[in-house]
């Protein structure tokens, strides 16, 4: 193994990280120290679930815990735009940053208000190198054109495509482009010319897509992965559980 690659995946998870995530980061440092190689972060912000960036903090004086999120501008945008075309609204940042310093240090405040950008993927992004979680780790994006196009081709899959002035995530299913409004409930919306630099894969698809671009040798899990990865589509690589971490699904708030 002359250059093991070590790979960890996850969507933008808060603008201050989940946990789990950070295990996994701590996991891979880990692996590095023992094997060599090099680490790359597979952000998957093309997902569109605003359930994944809410962010649990807890009061410091009252010790309950208020779950924060970003705002959008409108309802397509909420709840079928990609992570990377979410916008973020100024107001919310201004009025987010007043509310901070009841639940996190300055410092964090600091890098919250010192972090500006265009849309949600970028904005955690950037928070998390700021909190220097990223220090020494390469980051490749599901949304990236050039990713996308050196991606294998998938059967299962997503389109990224305009409608009503918003980019939205279209699950391709049967020649249509659809999004789910719940339950049993779809709406078609147009579209039928696409490439490969606007699609994006399932959960299911997402390992194999990912991986014939990255070529990593070893890839941390998360505990639903464990479950979901078909192994067998990637047999040299060595997958390994990430470390267990307290609270998971709250948000990691210590400085580095």
């Amino acid at each position: 193994m002359d250059h093991p690659i070590i790979c960890f995946g996850q969507q933008p998870c808060g603008f201050f990280p989940k946990r789990f995530l950070v295990a996994k980061i701590v996991t891979a440092r880990r692996l590095q120290k023992e094997i060599g190689g090099e680490i790359v972060f597979f952000c998957h912000d093309s997902d569109h679930d605003p359930r994944e960036t809410s962010t649990i903090l807890r009061d410091h004086q009252s010790g309950r815990e208020v779950a924060l999120n970003f705002q959008f501008e409108n309802r397509i945008q909420k709840q079928f735009s990609p992570l990377y075309a979410k916008r973020v609204l100024p107001e919310w940042h201004e009025k987010t940053a007043r509310q901070l310093p009841n639940y996190v240090s300055q410092t964090l405040v600091e890098h919250f208000k010192e972090s500006k950008s265009s849309n949600v993927a970028d904005f955690c992004l950037k928070m998390y190198a700021r909190m220097g979680l990223l220090d020494g780790i390469r980051v490749d994006r599901s949304s990236a054109p050039e990713f996308r196009a050196r991606a294998v081709a998938v059967s299962d899959y997503f389109v990224d495509q305009p409608y009503e002035g918003e980019i939205v995530r279209a699950r391709h299913r049967d020649g249509k482009l659809l999004l789910h409004k719940g339950g049993d409930r779809f709406l078609e919306i147009p579209g039928d010319d696409f490439g490969a630099e606007q699609i994006s894969p399932t959960r299911d698809t997402r390992f194999i897509w990912m991986q014939s671009v990255i070529h990593c040798t070893h890839y941390v899990a998360g505990a639903s992965e464990q479950h979901y990865v078909n192994k067998a589509d990637a047999p040299d690589v060595t997958f390994v559980r990430r470390e267990e971490i307290s609270d998971s699904g709250k948000a990691y708030t210590e400085e580095s």
